[in-house]
């Protein structure tokens, strides 16, 4: 439910081969529904609608030429929320999950100042925010009551599965097994934007005691996206 597999409309796959060995690898691992979110961020990846489906058309004119019938492939798309993105909203141009929730992320660096207001009018739209990632802003400190906040405030948090390797770094490794320690996630994904990507989740390894804590978590993302 979030990943960057769409051809040629962001930085995930390129070409439509691109896609399709993307979605082989995560058929051979058991994985037939997807949910492409590609980004929609103003002056860098200014997506829509129609961009946003004319890339799945393709990649689904593509599989038929394969004679591939068994992989679901819906669409979304993954928010940035910058000076446009409310703005994006009142013309009702966003795409939604399931037509219950949001996905939203914010730059790496510093919060928008737009923030909480833009949280507030994603509820006004009868959204469910989900924030991608938080354990990558490097802003918020692992240890910090942020993520509490943004869960009182009702943000959904959905982990990155390769921020459980050292993928990011140490860092972004620490505060996302603490995120899950504390019981702060709701929803996983890869975010894969590539094969290099993908071949790192596979190999990925984590112990036991890990697994147990986010075995619910996986549970809950495809209850709520694939069922």
């Amino acid at each position: 439910m979030h990943n960057h597999i769409l051809p040629g409309i962001d930085d995930g796959a390129k070409t439509v081969e691109d896609s399709f060995a993307l979605i082989e690898g995560f058929a051979s691992i058991g994985i037939k529904k997807i949910i492409a979110t590609p980004h929609i961020m103003h002056n860098y990846y200014p997506n829509d609608s129609e961009s946003i489906h004319n890339a799945q058309k393709k990649v689904l004119d593509y599989l038929l030429q394969k004679g591939i019938k068994d992989i679901s492939l819906d669409i979304a798309a993954e928010h940035m929320i910058d000076a446009n993105f409310e703005i994006l909203l009142e013309q009702n141009k966003e795409m939604s999950l399931r037509n219950r929730y949001l996905l939203v992320e914010m730059s790496y660096l510093q919060p928008p100042i737009n923030f909480d207001q833009a949280i507030e009018k994603i509820a006004s739209h009868r959204y469910f925010p989900i924030l991608a990632h938080p354990e990558r802003y490097n802003f918020l400190h692992i240890n910090s009551s942020k993520f509490q906040k943004f869960k009182n405030s009702g943000i959904l948090l959905q982990l990155n599965l390769l921020s459980l390797s050292d993928y990011y770094g140490k860092e972004v490794q620490k505060k996302a097994y603490k995120l899950l320690r504390d019981g702060l996630i709701d929803y996983a994904a890869s975010d894969i934007h590539n094969l290099h990507q993908f071949k790192c989740l596979k190999e990925m390894q984590i112990s036991d005691k890990h697994l147990k804590l986010l075995l619910p978590v996986i549970e809950k993302t495809i209850d709520d996206f694939y069922y």
